[in-house]
């Protein structure tokens, strides 16, 4: 089995397999207080700098409690200014380009953090949990674990692994499917996740034997 990468687009109600991005261990993340965007940047007070992120339609936005939400440039666009204002506290991850930091990824949090943010440069650590599918949709993947309900962010940067799920891809427009395609209610699955901010980011789900 081969995995695949898929793209939860929250307005959409569907997730398309993209391409392979920058894992998490060469990302970083700063958590601080939008101070000033614009379409296409973002800038961020951590502690006592300002930082300038690159932003794009590939960049994942995230709401605690909300799902996710992927940002398209083509129809029904969700614009920055409509997610995030001015002051709003919130945990970017990013990767650096040359001299430019482009963020791949921004949470909304409820506070900056102690110092008014601060930065890392360290890989968060990757967790795993084997559980059976309560729900799985667009942006989002539900496991039971021990009694214990789960809940997993799926963006573009979650490989799936699942039997004939690379037959499936290879057989439509774009070797685009859906998630749902290839996990089902009542699975086992193990999940390999991180941490980040307040949610749980699925980096690989594998639909178990």
């Amino acid at each position: 089995m081969r995995p695949v990468r898929v793209l939860g687009v929250a307005l959409l109600a569907m997730a398309v397999i993209a391409s392979p991005r920058v894992s998490a261990a060469q990302e970083k993340t700063a958590r601080g207080t939008v101070i000033t965007m614009t379409s296409d940047s973002l800038t961020v007070k951590v502690g006592a700098s300002d930082m300038k992120f690159g932003v794009d339609s590939k960049t994942t936005l995230v709401a605690s409690g909300a799902g996710t939400q992927a940002r398209r440039s083509e129809t029904n666009e969700v614009k920055l200014a409509d997610f995030i204002r001015t002051g709003q506290p919130v945990i970017v991850s990013y990767r650096e380009t040359g001299s430019t930091m482009y963020a791949t990824r921004i949470e909304r949090v409820s506070t900056a953090g102690s110092g008014g943010g601060s930065a890392s440069s360290s890989a968060p650590s990757t967790k795993s949990s084997n559980g059976t599918v309560k729900s799985v949709a667009a942006a989002s993947l539900t496991i039971t674990v021990d009694g214990k309900d789960m809940t997993f962010v799926v963006d573009a940067n979650t490989s799936v692994v699942a039997k004939g799920a690379g037959t499936k891809a290879s057989g439509t427009p774009g070797g685009k499917i859906a998630i749902t395609d290839v996990v089902k209610t009542g699975e086992r699955v193990a999940v390999s996740y991180h941490e980040m901010g307040t949610t749980m980011h699925a980096a690989e789900v594998r639909v178990l034997q």
